[in-house]
């Protein structure tokens, strides 16, 4: 719709009813109807569901049709999140083309090429979606006739000369149908047809007839439709072919195929069917890795342009931030003044949805276009993050009741902690500068739906500063001085200061940065180790620094002992609290390879870079515990850095997890054709067996297969990857962008963080990867034990799901706070406002997620009350599904779980819901039955109960009143 959008905007009145009309006798069909044919791999649930229903939202809106059947010919790779995604949007069918040959051919053996997509969880074939999978190497016209190429490509009448399209490369070119040739077309045509409908069970054929960049000219189309017309004609009047062809569009199939499947049974014995249509097998699972020829795997595309897949997820989650401030703005707002800060931003609000919708494409988050498109990508996401970053830092200034004049007029009193200079730079933090005898304050917004106790950090230009809380009370506090990836000059000068704070669930609180508060005492300043042997490290006021003694160091928290090997740097053993120890041995290697953006073709093993002897700081407080290594590599400047954290904050999730930040620059011809990576080697003996997760919303279980290449036993791990062993111990990692994951070894997870390609690879992108970014990659890593007997990764086909803690550490990660800062200093004892915000009335249970709370049409907010009675706010929950053989309780971090019905009549502290209604998940069918939920999702209306199976998602539309 992006494209339909823009030529919508220039086209005459007569061109939009001819359009519209074509549309709506069903001469033209709009297919999948989201903002762009988005990644299936990369791609983060939020923002699939954002496209689709940005797509489809317009649509309707302009011309009020709403699609159901999906079409997707050109991602690398399938993921079964669309299929539960469309089902739950009201679709009815899919097509599908890139998926690996040898899997098409075994389909194909079988007539399986038509099936159901079934969910792994789905016991009650609520999620069945019916699916047509193309049987050939591609969606063109020499692929799509039948199986000959050669044939099919002279029945491809652009590539006629007097049209600018490459020749058929077989040596057989088209030529014009006449009636004395006629004959002989027609059953070339029909024999290809006929070879191609042995592939499939029923006697109705899809054929499509198009490519890349086709219909540009009315001759164009004339000539496919003269010369088909005549084949038509030919087969339809000759009763003894048996066979009738004609025009039509992907409804027209699929409604015909229904028909003949009604009519006729198609199953085979002993085949798991579905009651949604039946003749046709099930399927649960998805479709990675792709290969489309010999040991050519899709896998280079999960890392390719890093930098860019990180700034999706960045622009992701303040996107969601920002349409909740806008919901609450509007929510607890009753007259027109009020409402033009949120309306003066509704056409930001609507860019900014649009162009992460964007990037959703199969060549944007995936890597895989050319450095120009990419600027074009990377520069609407930074605007986009800057517009809303002003919105969200006046919308706190309103609920926080700073902003009495509700214009928006003046400039905003609030920045946000980080700065981004420009759409290609890593963000920096914001220094306060904290003068003596003035407190700066600092305003935190945590987006998630439960409290957050977290320990916070904010960069100081000094360190002789005090934390106050919103009660002017002293909070205890840590300084450390802030690193910077360089050898000779390893401090920044500025300095970090830690402490833990709480912030309600969707709300903000306030802290306070003060120099000169007396009876406070001041942040306690970390006491640094060194270890360098590439340059002397200088000791910084006002920190204790020591020399690191002995080969390994360790830092400490109450739950964990962490070892390092001091020469290296790098992890060496884990130690817990209850006594076990693990073996996690972090190697940093390098991969030669001749792949492109979308290939990965390593030429063997990586090889480990990291040699003895780089410089080593460590950081010791009270709430953060850091090692940092600048480490020794045979290049004059070192592609990577790298931070190890612990936190100490008592009874937070971060107390259990271990940190990494990773700082990459992967710069220069060194490395050329090199793919970097982390490993990390434990003891957990998961049979090379590991699952990843499908677009932050399901898990997937990955077996390393010795029958195919390292290249495809990589996997998609858009957020998360673990391995488990056979005594149930798990290690995870979190990320907060996608990346690619493999365990090639017992017990060994690496991960790929950048790669850097001179060649194409031939697959339609026409240059290498070479616009490298500095970057930092984090991950979040969690050991767990199990407290009751779990399912055996060895035994068990059926992907596992996180633990309740794991859930909670990838919401923190990928849904971090939001931090502003007051851009003017105060005196110490000047009088404040309200300093904290909490809209509701009790924190949900631990495993339901806030997937989007958020005013649906902005722009038209304060005309649709009047004229379209459709309520204006939608809330949109996702139950998460966890494994209970781990701590039911995330580590005493949750109280209650969604067992219980949740009433969304009184969610909110001080607003009313009125007129609740269900609604699909792209907001267009109120209908609930043809979705395929259960019944009681509809009665939310009557009695406000919120009832969610685990892995659901639901979507609820309703009206917001501040109480009277």
């Amino acid at each position: 719709m992006s494209y339909l959008e823009r030529w919508w905007r220039d086209a005459s009145e007569d061109k939009r009813e001819t359009f519209t009309n074509l549309v709506k006798n069903g001469q033209l069909e709009i297919v999948g109807g989201g903002w762009v044919m988005n990644d299936e791999a990369n791609s983060h649930y939020f923002a699939i569901i954002e496209q689709i229903t940005e797509g489809n939202m317009w649509l309707n809106d302009t011309i009020g049709f709403v699609p159901k059947n999906s079409w997707a010919i050109d991602p690398f790779g399938y993921s079964p999140t669309m299929a539960y995604l469309f089902r739950r949007m009201g679709f009815e069918n899919m097509l599908i083309q890139r998926t690996h040959y040898e899997l098409k051919k075994e389909l194909a053996w079988n007539k399986n090429l038509e099936y159901v997509w079934r969910q792994s969880w789905d016991a009650n074939e609520t999620t069945d979606i019916f699916v047509h999978m193309m049987p050939f190497y591609s969606y063109d016209i020499p692929h799509t006739c039948g199986p000959e190429p050669a044939i099919c490509c002279q029945f491809d009448f652009a590539r006629s000369h007097g049209f600018s399209y490459e020749l058929c490369p077989w040596g057989q070119y088209p030529v014009e149908t006449n009636p004395e040739n006629v004959q002989e077309r027609a059953l070339k045509l029909l024999d290809q047809y006929r070879k191609k409908s042995t592939l499939y069970r029923t006697n109705t054929l899809l054929v499509p007839l198009g490519d890349d960049f086709r219909y540009v000219t009315a001759e164009e189309a004339e000539a496919q439709f003269r010369n088909y017309q005549m084949i038509f004609d030919y087969i339809n009047s000759t009763p003894s072919l048996n066979a009738e062809a004609k025009f039509g569009t992907l409804d027209d199939y699929f409604q015909t195929l229904r028909e003949e499947a009604d009519r006729i049974n198609y199953s085979v014995p002993r085949e798991i069917g579905s009651g949604q249509i039946s003749g046709f097998p099930s399927l649960s699972g998805d479709f990675f890795t792709y290969a489309d020829r010999q040991k050519d795997y899709w896998s280079g595309y999960y890392v390719s342009r890093p930098f860019f897949k990180a700034v999706d997820r960045v622009l992701e989650q303040t996107l969601r931030a920002s349409e909740m401030l806008m919901a609450f703005l509007l929510g607890h707002c009753q007259r027109p003044q009020c409402e033009k800060l949120p309306m003066r931003y509704a056409y930001k609000l609507t860019a900014a949805r649009r162009n992460l919708a964007l990037f959703q494409h199969h060549d944007g988050v995936t890597g895989t276009a050319k450095d120009h498109v990419v600027l074009d990508y990377g520069t609407r996401m930074h605007t986009s993050l800057q517009d809303l970053q002003i919105f969200m830092s006046k919308a706190i200034e309103v609920l926080l009741g700073i902003r009495q004049e509700k214009y928006d007029q003046t400039p905003a009193l609030f920045d946000p902690e980080q700065v981004r200079s420009k759409y290609d730079a890593l963000p920096m933090h914001r220094a306060i500068s904290a003068r003596k005898g003035t407190v700066q304050s600092v305003v935190l917004f945590n987006p998630l739906e439960q409290t957050r106790e977290e320990v916070v950090m904010v960069v100081v230009s000094r360190p002789d500063v005090s934390v106050l809380d919103s009660n002017w009370t002293c909070v205890q506090s840590q300084v450390s001085p802030e690193l910077q990836h360089d050898e000779s000059n390893i401090f920044t000068g500025r300095h970090r200061i830690h402490w833990k704070a709480s912030i309600p669930a969707m709300g903000l609180q306030t802290y306070y940065i003060a120099n000169g508060f007396a009876g406070c005492e001041k942040a306690k300043p970390a006491k640094l180790k060194f270890f360098s042997k590439l340059s002397s490290i200088p000791c910084l006021a006002p920190y204790a620094c020591s020399k690191v003694e002995g080969d390994t160091v360790e830092i400490v928290n109450r739950h964990q002992v962490l070892t390092f090997d001091v020469k290296h740097g790098l992890l060496q053993k884990v130690i817990h609290k209850n006594g076990l120890q693990n073996v996690v041995v972090e190697e940093i290697a390098l991969y030669s390879s001749s792949g492109g953006a979308y290939l990965f073709l390593p030429d063997g093993d990586a090889q480990p870079i990291i040699e003895s002897g780089g410089n080593l700081v460590i950081s010791e407080g009270p709430l953060m515990q850091e090692v940092y290594s600048y480490p020794k590599t045979s290049w004059e400047k070192t592609p990577v850095s790298h931070s190890t954290r612990i936190y100490n904050g008592g009874n937070t999730v971060q107390d259990f997890l271990i940190e990494k930040e990773y700082h990459v620059e992967l710069l220069g011809k060194d490395f050329n054709d090199k793919e970097l990576i982390v490993r990390y080697k434990t003891d957990t003996n998961n049979k090379r067996i590991f699952y990843s997760d499908l677009n932050g919303f399901q898990m997937s279980r990955r077996e390393t297969y010795d029958k195919i290449p390292l290249q495809g036993n990589y996997y998609p791990m858009p957020s998360l990857a673990f391995m488990q062993g056979s005594n149930g111990q798990r290690f995870s990692v979190h990320s907060r962008q996608a990346l690619g994951a493999a365990s090639l070894k017992e017990g060994l997870l690496e991960i790929m963080l950048d790669r850097r390609l001179v060649r194409d690879d031939g697959r339609g992108l026409g240059q290498g990867v070479m616009d490298n970014r500095v970057m930092n990659v984090v991950f979040h890593i969690l050991m767990e034990s199990n407290i009751s007997s779990t399912s055996d990764p060895v035994l068990n086909p059926l992907p596992l799901s996180p633990s309740l803690l794991s859930h909670r550490v990838n919401a923190q990660l990928n849904y971090p706070l939001h931090a502003f800062i007051a851009k003017k200093p105060q005196e110490v004892s000047a009088p404040t406002h309200s300093r904290s915000f909490s809209p509701l009335a009790a924190p949900l249970p631990c495993d339901l997620h806030i997937l989007s709370f958020k005013v649906p049409r902005p722009s038209k907010y304060s005309q649709q009350q009047q004229q379209l009675g459709d309520p204006r706010l939608v809330l949109m929950l996702h139950r998460r599904n966890w494994d209970s053989s781990y701590c039911k309780k995330a580590r005493s971090q949750c109280t209650a779980v969604a067992d219980e019905p949740v009433n969304l009549f009184n969610m909110f502290k001080d607003l009313t819901v009125l007129n609740a209604r269900a609604t699909s998940l792209n907001l267009l069918h109120d209908d609930t039955e043809m979705l395929g939920y259960t019944e009681q999702f509809g009665d939310v209306a009557r009695d406000g109960r919120v009832i969610i199976p685990p892995m659901e998602i639901q979507a609820y539309k309703f009206e917001l009143r501040p109480h009277q």
